[in-house]
C-alpha cells in the first residue's frame, strides 16, 4: 500500500547547486523532474507507489523552485538541466538500473539526460512535452502558436512576465492551469506551487527557463551558447537509446494532442493519448474504461488503476503503465500508428 510508505524531506548538493528533495523508499533510483508551473510535489502519489516496486523514488524541486537554490550564475538552460539530473544520478547513488521520469521541462531534461549518459538510465518515461524533434511542427501550426502565447510573452527583453506573473496573488498561473487543464481544481496543489516561485529571485528563474539558449524554439535553435553545457545541450538534440514512454493528455491544452500524436511514431517509442485527460486532470480512482482497452489492446499495457494528470502529472490512482513500464522489461521498439 502506497501509505506504508511515508515521504521524506532532505536536501543535498549537486552540480554545484543545493537542492530539496521529495523521497521514499529504497532501492534503484527513480528520478523524477517536474515541470512550469509545478513543483516536487506533483509527484507526492506517484513517490510511494514506486517506492513499493522497489525503487529509490526521488523527486527535487528543479532549480530555481524554492527550497532549491537558486543558481548565481542565472543559467536556466537544458543543458544546465541535464547537467542536474546527472549529478543528481551521482550523488543518490544511482545505477546502471535507475529510471527517469520527466514532464514538462523535466520531460526535456530527461531526454537530453538519457541521451548525454545512456549508461546511467535504463528507462525514460516523459510526459506532455513531445521529443524536440517535433519543435519544428509545434512552432509551425497556427492554432499551437496561440497556445503558446506565454513562451513569447516570456521572453520579452523587457521581461514584463514577472510584473504580470506577481499581480493579483499570481492569477495569472491560475488562468495558467484554467487553460491547460479545463475542469480540473488543483485546490492545495497550486498553492504550493505559488509558494515555490512567490519570491522574486524564484519566479524570474521560473521564467528564466524560456529565456535560456536552447529553449525549444528560442532564436538560434538547440544546442544552445552554454559554453559549460556544451556537451549536454549537444545530447538534447539527439535521440535517446532507451525505451520510452510518453503520455500525452487528449484534452491538454498547453500543447495539443493532434500535434503531440506525431511523436510516437517518430521515435518508435510507445506513446499513450489519455483520454479525457487535459493538462492537469485527476482520475481518483479508474479512468475510463476506453483507456484501459486502449492501452491493453495497442501496448499491452493493464491501466485499470491509472491515473493521469497534467499535462499528464500523475495523481493518487498512478498510472500503472508507468510503474509497469520502469519495472519490467519491454521491446525496446514498438512502433505506434497515431489514432
Amino acid at each position: 500500500m502506497a501509505t506504508s510508505w511515508p515521504l521524506r524531506v532532505s536536501t543535498v548538493r549537486a552540480n554545484e547547486l543545493e537542492f530539496a528533495l521529495i523521497e521514499a523508499g529504497s532501492g534503484p533510483l527513480a528520478l523524477c523532474l517536474h515541470g512550469f508551473p509545478d513543483t516536487a510535489h506533483t509527484w507526492r502519489h506517484l513517490l510511494p507507489v514506486l517506492a513499493g516496486a522497489g525503487f529509490h523514488a526521488v523527486a527535487p524541486f528543479m532549480r530555481g523552485y524554492a527550497p532549491s537554490a537558486v543558481p548565481g550564475d542565472g543559467d536556466y538552460s537544458v543543458g544546465a538541466l541535464i547537467a542536474d539530473a546527472v549529478a543528481l544520478h551521482q550523488i543518490l547513488g544511482g545505477d546502471g538500473d535507475a529510471v527517469l521520469i520527466g514532464h514538462d521541462w523535466g520531460a526535456e531534461a530527461a531526454y537530453g539526460a538519457a541521451a548525454f549518459a545512456p549508461e546511467r538510465w535504463r528507462r525514460v518515461v516523459t510526459l506532455a512535452v513531445p521529443p524536440a524533434a517535433l519543435d519544428p511542427v509545434l512552432f509551425s501550426d497556427y492554432e499551437q502558436l496561440k497556445r503558446f502565447f506565454y513562451v513569447f510573452m516570456f521572453r520579452d527583453p523587457r521581461k514584463f512576465a514577472e510584473t504580470v506573473a506577481a499581480r493579483d496573488g499570481m492569477s495569472f498561473i491560475d488562468k495558467l492551469w484554467l487553460d491547460w487543464s479545463p475542469g480540473y481544481q488543483p485546490g492545495d496543489h497550486l498553492a504550493r506551487v505559488k509558494e515555490c516561485i512567490r519570491e522574486p529571485a524564484n519566479l524570474a528563474a521560473a521564467i528564466g527557463y524560456y529565456r535560456a539558449p536552447g529553449a525549444p524554439g528560442a532564436s538560434g535553435g538547440s544546442p544552445g551558447t552554454t559554453a559549460r553545457y556544451a556537451g549536454e545541450e549537444q545530447a538534447a538534440a539527439r535521440q535517446a537509446p532507451q525505451p520510452t514512454l510518453y503520455l500525452h493528455g487528449a484534452n491538454d491544452g498547453c500543447i495539443g494532442a493532434e500535434l503531440a500524436r506525431g511523436a510516437f511514431g517518430e521515435r518508435g517509442d510507445i506513446g499513450v493519448s489519455v483520454p479525457y485527460a487535459g493538462s492537469v486532470v485527476t482520475v481518483d480512482h479508474t479512468p475510463p474504461a476506453s483507456t484501459s482497452r486502449l492501452c491493453v489492446t495497442r501496448f499491452g499495457i493493464d491501466t485499470s488503476s491509472y491515473a493521469i494528470v497534467s499535462t499528464c502529472v500523475l495523481t493518487r490512482s498512478l498510472p500503472s503503465a508507468i510503474e509497469r513500464d520502469v519495472v519490467r522489461p519491454r521491446p525496446s521498439v514498438t512502433r505506434v500508428s497515431p489514432s
